[in-house]
């Protein structure tokens, strides 16, 4: 086989390096004309055909060789490039394949010998069933053995228990400690993260993770030990005490405050022990438990505004792996004390799916998101680095979190606003924004109202996807105007802001995502115009930096987020930020009753008595069938800076803001719950759906009736799904756009998002006008009348625009009218839309 393989590259490579002569006889390239080529290939790996004439005309050494000959040159220079990369992507899914293998094998051996354990147990209970025990000594004799007295403030004491921390975290990552059970909705597999495991029937709750990362060892240990930088609810860990340990490792003594994921609950913190040392087979160990007792501990009042929850035997077990990177184990259990909740909220802090999304994949997925930006795999946008864009992500996150939750020692204090029991207005006069440039000191503070309620019947991924694309749903302009303003020193910052109108249209760009998309960073400019007359025309656009979180729908407990902050258009990598948004939390239905957040210490939940869907409030009580209806927690956080005079007209201005937010969320809320009237929501064209199907077949008949050829090359056997398939892939940008007065596109294959630089999404906010310059404007309104008459125009090459400012060349466009089925493909009734294919095209 690799005989075969390395036939086939000399030949396909002689090819490449020989061309036809005039006379007819193949002649090789000489080793001049392959390097002049290779230079102009490695500019433009696909140039038009004035393109390579040009080559021709300016490099004396290629006079000789037609273009046709140069054309089939490249074509097979990308040919051997898209062969290598397809070897070299082979040979990393067979690694990953292998690893896989490996952890399949470990995990079929553990399984095996729980099996043998539970046999044994089995076997003795049935002993003991037999026996009858009559002898009350026997019962005196059956005492629980005394375990050692350790001291928990002495080096040797903190060693024994790191020590036995070590075995027990040992025995979950590996052996059969914990009853663990394959994470619902997370198979394994080459293109998967790892192996996802959750516990059943044990204490507290805990999850487990193997993955292969292309890392070595001790800069996996270095990164999960640095804890905020990836687990987003963690607000602060501190390294108390420090000390090396007999056998070569190190002991630490670590205080770690989390953040509440709502206001309805308090937050969490940990004191606990952290053992780092090595194995003798090489592998390398980070394991942690909670200490009991205050010890050395923090003291009181840093620790008063939380629960102390308990860490139950956990860390990370990072094995290297041949060929380099290595192979970790990671182990997450924990005790949160479910009891100081609500009850409806103890499902979130009794679920081992919701530790494994926040705690044990993030883990993972983090690893491996630096593993892939350390190869250079990832591609970001507007030139930012990707640790740039990671702190953006961290710092909306925490931002978000600080609303939320409010803490004292912060600078937050509540306050009294008249009116709003329902929603929590906070302030913080005295940080002056932490997240914020020092340039903004002549900001009186932070207002932040925030509410929670319950949801039923919500799909929290549908929900934020919603509020998402349509933001002027629930949005007002002159709110985000106003926030915008106040972070900015110009002329137009507020008191004296401009009365703006918002035009209706918002354009989504994406900067970057992590790599599963679970989460997407954005820059979303809101179009605006003033409505002074004296600069009508001058444009009031809103940038927001935003995050998206959570919209895969089959992702089993994770919580969705739509974060978002005001930023200016060119904002620098300490640009301030004041993150407002929604969290949606997916909570259990076996437990809790929504009663009891009726009788929660918070009034904010007195907003659910209008949320309830069903004829009647009983049955909404949460005591039907597990499988009859689902709940969440929903949260809403909005900041507003403000100067010390304007205070009292920011917290109205912000209760009533919030209140119609809160509004517009109920009645969308209604709308995509099963038993409204649009359960479903998103892009009707996203590749996959019937309507994507439909439509390509559309595109595809109707370029052959006007143009006489074939668009899509399918054989005899090809279905429809074959037919999207071929259009979405397809190496010219295939565009689609509605026929309203103002057209707007509504469909483009892979290739004109890529042209665009949009996602499918956003596509549907870009007019077709904004794309092409002037001259292309001219263009095709000289052709529109011939395109509307005779069902197609060709247009000559041009310019046209990214949604980024880019300018893209393009050799030649294609319009074409798109009908429906029907056997008269001339009759405009079954006119759908026009589609536009842009040939050879690329950046400038």
């Amino acid at each position: 086989m690799e005989m075969a393989v390395a036939n086939h590259r000399e030949r396909s490579s002689d090819s490449m390096n020989r061309h036809l002569d005039s006379s007819g006889k193949y002649v090789r390239y000489t080793a001049e004309q392959v390097e002049a080529l290779e230079r102009v290939y490695a500019e433009c790996p696909k140039p038009s055909s004035l393109r390579r004439q040009q080559l021709i005309r300016e490099c004396s050494i290629l006079a000789n060789i037609e273009p046709k000959q140069i054309k089939v040159w490249f074509q097979n220079r990308r040919c051997r490039d898209k062969q290598r990369k397809e070897a070299s992507r082979l040979q990393s899914v067979n690694r990953k394949l292998s690893a896989m293998n490996k952890l399949l094998m470990e995990e079929n051996d553990r399984l095996q010998k729980q099996v043998s354990q539970l046999v044994c147990e089995n076997g003795y209970m049935k002993q003991q069933l037999t026996t009858v025990v009559t002898d009350a000594s026997c019962d005196s004799a059956a005492t629980t053995p005394q375990h050692s007295l350790r001291d928990a403030n002495s080096p040797a004491g903190l060693l024994s228990i790191a020590e036995e921390t070590l075995a027990e975290f040992l025995s979950k990552a590996t052996g059969t400690a914990v009853d663990w059970v394959q994470m619902p909705g997370m198979k394994p597999g080459p293109d998967s993260v790892g192996i996802f495991a959750i516990s059943q029937r044990c204490s507290g709750v805990a999850a487990r993770a193997c993955g292969l990362v292309s890392l070595e060892p001790m800069k996996i240990a270095e990164i999960l030990k640095d804890r905020p930088s990836w687990f987003r609810d963690c607000r602060s860990l501190e390294v108390f005490t420090m000390f090396p340990a007999g056998n070569g490792g190190t002991i630490e003594l670590v205080y770690m405050q989390t953040y509440a994921p709502t206001t309805l609950a308090p937050a969490r913190d940990f004191w606990t022990l952290r053992y780092t040392t090595s194995l003798d087979n090489g592998s390398f160990v980070v394991c942690e438990r909670s200490l009991s007792g205050s010890g050395a501990g923090p003291n009181a009042a840093s620790a008063s505004q939380f629960v102390r929850a308990e860490m139950l035997s956990s860390g990370y077990l990072i094995r290297p792996c041949d060929g380099g990177g290595s192979i970790i184990h990671i182990v997450d259990h924990l005790n949160l004390e479910a009891w100081s909740v609500p009850d409806v909220l103890r499902p979130l802090y009794e679920s081992s799916k919701v530790v494994a999304q926040k705690m044990t994949i993030s883990a993972l997925r983090y690893i491996r998101q630096l593993a892939q930006e350390s190869n250079g795999e990832l591609v970001y946008g507007l030139g930012r680095q990707p640790a740039v864009l990671r702190t953006f992500s961290q710092r909306l996150s925490r931002g978000f979190n600080d609303a939320v939750n409010g803490f004292g020692d912060d600078g937050w204090s509540t306050m009294h606003c008249d009116g709003a029991e329902d929603i929590i207005v906070a302030i913080n006069s005295t940080k002056h924004l932490n997240n914020v440039s020092n340039s903004l000191s002549f900001l009186g503070g932070v207002l932040c109202a925030k509410a929670s309620m319950l949801l039923q019947n919500v799909p929290p991924a549908v929900l934020i996807r919603f509020l998402r694309e349509h933001r002027s749903e629930w949005a007002d302009f002159n709110v985000d105007a106003y926030s915008a303003a106040t972070l900015k020193a110009g002329t137009f910052a507020y008191p004296g802001m401009r009365p703006t109108r918002f035009t209706g249209s918002q354009i989504i760009m994406p900067l970057g995502h992590t790599i599963e998309h679970e989460e997407m960073l954005e820059v979303v400019r809101l179009e605006g115009h003033s409505l002074a007359q004296e600069d009508a025309f001058m444009s009031r656009d809103v940038h927001l930096l935003q995050i998206c979180t959570g919209i895969d729908e089959n992702a089993v407990g994770a919580c969705s987020e739509l974060i978002f902050a005001p930023i200016n258009e060119m904002f620098p990598d300490d640009a301030p930020l004041v993150p407002s948004g929604f969290r949606v939390i997916p909570i259990d239905a076996k437990t809790g009753n929504s009663q009891d957040l009726l009788t929660a210490n918070h009034r904010t939940l007195d907003l659910t008595s209008s949320l309830e869907v069903g004829p009647s409030p009983e049955n909404a009580s949460g005591n039907s069938s597990p499988g009859s209806s689902s709940r969440c927690i929903l949260t809403i956080a909005f900041q507003f800076p403000f100067e010390n005079n304007l205070q009292e007209n920011v917290a109205g201005m912000a209760c009533q803001y919030v209140r119609s937010v809160i509004s517009s969320v109920q009645r969308v809320a209604m709308a995509i719950s099963p038993s409204g009237i649009s359960p479903s929501l998103g892009s009707k064209f996203s590749p996959g759906s019937p309507e994507a199907v439909t439509l390509a077949q559309w595109i595809s008949q109707s370029y052959t009736h006007h143009l006489g050829s074939e668009l899509l090359t399918v054989d005899s056997l090809g279905n429809n799904d074959s037919i999207l398939k071929l259009l979405w892939d397809h190496q010219d940008a295939i565009l689609c756009c509605s026929l309203k007065p103002q057209p707007v596109f509504m469909f483009a294959n892979q290739a004109g998002l890529d042209m665009l630089e949009t996602t499918l999404v956003a596509l549907q906010d870009i007019t077709l006008e904004k794309i092409f310059d002037e001259s292309g404007r001219k263009a095709l309104c000289s052709d529109f009348a011939k395109l509307m008459q005779q069902g197609f125009a060709c247009l000559p090459s041009g310019i046209c625009l990214s949604t980024m400012g880019r300018h893209v060349t393009y050799e030649q466009a294609v319009a074409w009218k798109v009908f429906t089925a029907s056997e008269d493909n001339n009759d405009n009734n079954n006119l759908h839309c026009l589609a536009f294919s842009f040939v050879n095209w690329s950046f400038v």
